[in-house]
């Protein structure tokens, strides 16, 4: 069904103002500022009355199996229904493994991405986990990205945790090689997605693995580089030659040695850092656990895709220009990620569209075309998700 979104202050991420949407077979057929020019009797119109219209989230790390573990198999993290992701406005998302890739492994991560895929979700995932060598499906780095659909890349691999397999130097380029060819081949992402801990030793390997081969900076894409308020200080200098870096969307005390997620994009983006290269992402179903000195965890919490949302909504409630902070949740992804057809609202494009009322919540999400949210109520629901309304 052809649905012509009206009257829509579009941010695609740059505000374009006022515009008027055509969507149709999953895409956004067409982008106007003259309404009358997407005129099409068959249409549905949907009268935005100048509420923002943005594009969909894609939250590039996300424990879509369920993460934790780390205190006994009771605190293994369930898998996240999805719509907690669509409640979030995430239209997107990048499945990977964490402390556990034992229990759960690349297969049980490939099936719930395609089980998120029959829900209606763009979803993806990277092969591996924290742990080296890497859980693969085929026994093969290489082979699962090339030959594996929704397979993009490498990780978590957990760099400066106690939680890792301590890789050498040349066991990370390994990896990093094999993430590097097996994007050329595919046109995937190709990336080494990289867990960072509370170390000491922060991003120290990575600098050496760059120093020493000729692996493009790209390739190395470290995660919660803003739990240390001195990994981010290491963070803003990876980024000046060439990687990605990702904020965690996680909750922050005060006084604590880390900087929450609304404030350290502000502090990447004051720096004069290169804007392309930060993302933001919720670290949804994975474990949030404070140990002891003696590594055991003394309690936990869980992320949430719904941490983007606030993150977003903290931001724009210091007045902070929209424009300025949305690619971080959306086009930047989609760069990194090198998914193509994401992250930008443009003629042909996917159709996964956000709209946010006057107080920056979320009022209607749409994926590839469809109503996932409409006036704030879930429309679509997962399997299991179903099935306890009913009960209920």
């Amino acid at each position: 069904m052809l649905k012509l979104l009206s009257n829509a202050r579009v941010f695609a991420p740059e505000d374009l103002g006022v515009r008027h949407l055509l969507i149709g077979a999953g895409r956004i057929l067409a982008v106007s500022e003259n309404k009358k020019e997407l005129s099409a009797s068959a249409a549905t119109e949907f009268d935005l009355q100048g509420q923002r219209l943005l594009p969909g989230f894609i939250d590039g790390h996300a424990h879509v199996t369920g993460g934790g573990g780390e205190a006994g198999l009771k605190t293994r993290v369930p898998p996240v229904m999805p719509g907690q992701f669509t409640t979030a406005g995430v239209t997107s998302v990048v499945g990977v493994l964490g402390t556990d890739d034992t229990t759960r492994d690349t297969r049980s991560l490939l099936a719930q991405t395609m089980a998120l895929r029959e829900e209606g979700l763009g979803a993806w995932c990277h092969t591996g986990g924290y742990h080296v060598p890497p859980v693969t499906f085929t026994g093969s780095v290489r082979d699962d990205i090339v030959f594996l659909d929704p397979v993009i890349g490498v990780g978590e691999l957990a760099l400066s945790d106690h939680r890792s397999s301590q890789p050498t130097r040349d066991e990370l380029l390994r990896i990093a090689s094999d993430a590097h060819v097996a994007g050329m081949i595919s046109g995937k992402a190709g990336i080494l997605h990289l867990h960072l801990g509370d170390g000491e030793r922060g991003l120290e390997q990575i600098f050496a693995a760059l120093e020493k081969s000729e692996l493009p900076a790209r390739v190395f894409n470290p995660t919660h580089i803003n739990r240390r308020k001195g990994l981010f200080e290491q963070a803003l200098e990876l980024a000046a030659k060439g990687s990605t870096v990702d904020i965690t969307a996680f909750p922050v005390e005060d006084g604590e040695d880390a900087w929450p997620a609304d404030v350290a994009l502000l502090k990447y983006l004051d720096s004069g850092a290169a804007a392309g290269r930060i993302t933001v992402s919720s670290d949804g179903g994975g474990c949030l656990p404070v140990f002891n000195e003696q590594g055991e965890m003394l309690h936990m919490d869980i992320g949430k895709p719904a941490s983007l949302l606030q993150t977003l909504k903290t931001l724009l409630e210091k007045d902070v220009p929209l424009e300025r902070v949305l690619p971080a949740f959306t086009s930047n992804v989609a760069d990194i990620l090198r998914l193509r057809d994401r992250g930008r609202i443009h003629t042909g494009n996917a159709a996964d569209l956000l709209v946010l009322d006057e107080n920056h919540d979320i009022v209607d999400v749409m994926i590839a075309g469809v109503w996932h949210v409409q006036a704030g109520v879930q429309q679509i629901f997962g399997q299991f998700e179903q099935r306890q309304n009913e009960e209920k």
